[in-house]
């Protein structure tokens, strides 16, 4: 994963409530280990027609969301089955962050462990987001604040750890191996004081 200090972004409203693992990426695509092209997947259900053309009044097929990194959804997101490619679609079509007012926990706990920042905030500033799409927003991972264009900042909830791994570009297998030296130490001075 790259470091994650800020995201400073225009926001992609997808209002929906309850958007669940299998609307983010239909099971038919969980045949892949791999991240790279489940961006094209992302909700393609809602994407695509039958022939696999874009549907035009569907939001990521509008000419507003090129580029955006950030995606507004609506109440409880990420529900539904466990699946880490939910993840993997929106940080491979270029979503660095999700913003709603509920946002699913083993969704949250993927996301995390992939470089997609889950954003809780309040009811106001959600409904202030959904009324405003497209707005450039900035998204501050060290004090975990956002910041709108207004002026207005909010906090949400970002547990230290998660914070450290996004800061410094690690999943938690990247952390156990950088403290590598650290565990050498210990296992050799516990042999000494331990010998078998």
């Amino acid at each position: 994963m790259e470091p994650l200090r800020t995201i400073e972004s225009r926001t992609v409203v997808l209002a929906t409530t309850n958007i669940d693992t299998d609307q983010i990426i239909p099971a038919r695509f969980l045949t892949t280990t791999t991240k790279e092209g489940l961006g094209k997947q992302l909700f393609a259900d809602w994407r695509y027609d039958a022939a696999g053309m874009p549907k035009p009044d569907f939001i990521l097929n509008q000419p507003a969301a090129a580029g955006c990194e950030i995606l507004v959804a609506g109440r409880n997101f990420g529900c539904g089955s466990s699946r880490e490619h939910a993840p993997w679609a929106l940080h491979d079509y270029g979503f660095r962050a999700v913003i709603s007012t509920q946002i699913a926990d083993i969704f949250r706990n993927n996301a995390l462990k992939n470089g997609v920042v889950p954003v809780v905030v309040d009811k106001d500033t959600h409904l202030w987001l959904l009324n405003n799409p497209g707005t450039l927003v900035r998204i501050d991972v060290e004090s975990s604040s956002l910041t709108l264009p207004t002026g207005a900042r909010t906090g949400f909830p970002l547990e230290p750890f998660a914070r450290y791994c996004l800061l410094n570009g690690i999943d938690e297998l990247g952390y156990i191996l950088k403290q590598a030296d650290t565990i050498s130490r210990f296992e050799q001075s516990h042999d000494q004081i331990y010998p078998a």
